[in-house]
């Protein structure tokens, strides 16, 4: 797939349209940047701001870090997961990951072990305890999303889900 989106052809008139948005959004009178109104600032902004309020849900009531949450939401979500897959879900880094999962083990909210035919590689999993805390958090955390959307229609949310997936493809 192309880093035009879709089918891969977008049409002169939406590569038009889309030059034109940003070069309106991101330029001043002397063709410098207004970082305020350029996209990937605004939107990592968001994304921030949005974290930041997730955080809230876990971090107060939980303890749990950003990066531990992360690891906890994806072990959640199955039996057991290598280490080296849990990065590219989480957008957290080999050492980051480490962290998390050392952090979740000695809590006793996750375990490891050795994958049986590569002693180097770790599988990781919830244990009951964590399981349990994992099913705790998430109402919660599907609450402060609720919330967080509430500021939408329900029109504007299918829109934006569609542009957070058409842009995560054109980015592939």
């Amino acid at each position: 797939m192309d880093r035009r989106g879709g089918n891969g052809v977008m049409g002169r008139s939406g590569e038009a349209r889309g030059r034109q948005a940003t070069e309106r959004a991101t330029a001043q009178d002397d063709g410098g940047l207004d970082l305020q109104r350029y996209f990937p600032y605004r939107l990592a902004r968001l994304a921030e701001q949005v974290s930041l309020a997730v955080a809230e849900v876990y971090a107060e009531r939980f303890a749990l870090t950003r990066q531990e949450w992360r690891v906890l939401a994806i072990l959640g979500a199955r039996a057991e997961i290598a280490t080296k897959e849990i990065g590219p879900l989480t957008t957290l880094d080999k050492m980051q990951v480490s962290r998390a999962v050392q952090g979740l083990e000695s809590r006793g909210i996750a375990s490891r072990k050795h994958h049986p035919d590569d002693r180097r590689e770790l599988i990781v999993s919830l244990t009951p305890a964590g399981r349990a805390l994992y099913r705790k958090i998430v109402p919660f955390a599907l609450a402060r999303e609720t919330e967080l959307l509430a500021a939408l229609t329900a029109e504007e949310v299918r829109v934006l889900d569609r542009v957070m997936h058409k842009l995560s493809a054109a980015l592939s």
